[in-house]
């Protein structure tokens, strides 16, 4: 197997994947199929999301972690209501951005102990399972502990992210600040890099003492993690390594359930997480999109990419300047959401791209998956260390990596976003879900750092206003607003629309490397309650189904 080419020269078709009694979509088969058995042994959509977060910790490490944030969405069938779970993580009490403003940083590091923050997820998982779920950490863990004991082969997508972050993390090493924050990554290579090097395209890989980890998170309900053992060993290897994060900022931690944030385009309403996630992005840009008309057939064309992108970046330049931590924003989602705000956005867009300044409102880089059972429970989950590995710290003795999460806040004392002991970042990871006239429709995401409102909004305009099926939507080609003018296009696009776009302003990079464009899973229900799935081609994922 080794001896053979990993390219794909050909096109491959996906087709939806339809079923009555359960679906996993996410983008590492076996977690899919994980979720998929906790579904058959009687669990239920959250038993099994939290089974197939658990199973990604491992089977996709250079995306999440156990030391990362996560954000859920939850449809509880029988009360026909969604719920909101904010598993975002806080600064340290001792974290000081004048202190790293000294060292010579204009903005936020990406890797060290800097960037590190207290991590959600584990409380993610305790919390949903204890609220809605059949089974315990226990039972739902079982598969997860199982791969990372005895090892799993590495599949072609996430083995070539693995070696990428190999690549990076040694860069990173040359600058002295970052060998000062940290420990030279050197836990995380000896873990991560056996022999020195990224694992293989089906080599397997195996990590005994993250199957220890998981255990005693399971056994405890997540409690080892901030307020028992684990929590001791991640004080310990800060203290020992000039980090900031203390045992007391983990035992203060707690995940919270929120209200989730909405708006209604095309007789349906799209749902998202409130700040300090970015969802509020996708309503924006959705908000403004309202204000013109596609056609049906309107797909890729010259005037359609050229709304489109327009509205994400003048819905990305808002996001940019206001979504902080709830509690220091200054001005309001419903603000920001205001139909009144969205017509004056919406009025910026002729046929000439404009400069992605934020507008005046009156003041007052991750895991995706989704899941569904027979009884009409959806979950639409995410979790992340943000910079792939995160911030390259691994707890000795425990496989733990710990996410980066702070490389999000600003340095600027005059943002809102500002880094502050205690305070929660600008965050990018989002779950979606869609409802119509009060039922569920389904959940979806499309992960990829600053790329997932920008993959979410389009996924959503190909079903929404083209008719596209949920697969379909995946698979259509896609474009990325990175900063100015600029876009990052896949070159599936016809060639002279990418030239009637230039002649509109927009400065226009075409790519072969689909990588960066979001990863993307997607269930949702037909109007006679089959389920049907779709799995992103940008990456090694599947739908499973019962």
């Amino acid at each position: 197997m080794n001896h053979l080419k990993q390219e794909y020269p050909f096109p491959s078709r996906r087709s939806m994947v339809y079923a009555q009694n359960g679906m996993v979509c996410t983008s590492q088969a076996l977690a899919a199929g994980a979720g998929l058995d906790v579904l058959k042994r009687g669990g239920n959509a959250v038993d099994a999301a939290v089974a197939t977060a658990a199973c990604m910790t491992v089977l996709e490490p250079t995306s999440n972690g156990i030391g990362s944030d996560a954000f859920a969405l939850i449809w509880i069938e029988k009360e026909k209501k969604l719920y909101g779970l904010n598993a975002s993580g806080v600064a340290p009490m001792a974290a000081d951005p004048e202190a790293i403003r000294a060292m010579g940083y204009e903005k936020m590091p990406v890797s060290g102990w800097h960037t590190v923050m207290v991590p959600g997820a584990p409380a993610a998982w305790a919390e949903s399972a204890r609220r809605f779920g059949r089974l315990p950490l226990t039972d739902t863990f079982t598969a997860a502990i199982d791969y990372a004991e005895n090892g799993y082969p590495l599949s072609p997508v996430i083995q070539k992210l693995w070696e990428k972050e190999y690549n990076r993390l040694k860069k990173e090493l040359e600058d002295p600040r970052v060998r000062e924050a940290s420990d030279g990554f050197e836990e995380l290579f000896r873990v991560f890099m056996p022999g020195g090097r990224p694992p293989a395209v089906g080599e397997i890989w195996n990590c005994p003492e993250l199957a220890n980890s998981l255990r005693i998170i399971a056994e405890t309900d997540a409690e080892a993690f901030y307020r028992g053992e684990l929590a001791d060993r991640i004080d310990e290897f800060a203290r020992k390594t000039n980090g900031t994060i203390r045992k007391e900022d983990l035992a203060g931690y707690r995940a919270s359930w929120v209200e989730p944030i909405s708006t209604d385009y095309k007789e349906h309403t799209v749902w998202q997480i409130p700040p300090n996630g970015d969802g509020l992005i996708v309503l924006m840009a959705m908000n403004i999109l309202k204000h013109f008309e596609f056609a049906p057939d309107s797909f890729g064309t010259a005037e359609t990419l050229h709304r489109q992108m327009e509205a994400i970046k003048l819905a990305y330049a808002d996001g940019n300047r206001y979504i902080a931590d709830p509690e220091h924003m200054k001005v309001s989602t419903g603000e920001l959401l205001s139909d009144r705000y969205a017509a004056t956005r919406a009025a910026l867009i002729g046929e000439i791209a404009v400069e992605p300044d934020p507008g005046t409102p009156t003041t007052s880089g991750t895991i995706y998956l989704c899941t569904a059972d027979k009884d009409g429970n959806m979950v639409s989950f995410i979790q992340s260390n943000y910079w792939n590995f995160g911030s390259g710290l691994v707890v000795p003795g425990t496989g733990i990596s710990l996410q980066s999460r702070a490389t999000n806040f600003s340095l600027d004392p005059a943002s809102e976003n500002y880094m502050a002991p205690g305070k929660k970042s600008f965050h990018t990871i989002i779950p979606g879900f869609l409802t119509k006239d009060g039922e569920a429709i389904g959940p979806f995401g499309v992960m990829g750092g600053f790329m997932q409102p920008q993959g979410q909004m389009q996924v959503l305009c190909n079903v929404l206003d083209f008719g596209m099926n949920p697969q379909a939507a995946l698979d259509a080609p896609r474009f990325q607003w990175t900063e100015g003018k600029k876009y990052e296009i896949e070159n599936a696009f016809d060639a002279e629309i990418i030239e009637t776009l230039r002649a509109k302003g927009h400065d226009i990079e075409l790519f072969d490397d689909r990588m960066s464009f979001g990863r993307g899973q997607i269930i949702w229900k037909t109007t006679d309650g089959v389920l049907g799935g779709a799995t992103e081609p940008r990456a090694d994922g599947a739908v499973a189904a019962w």
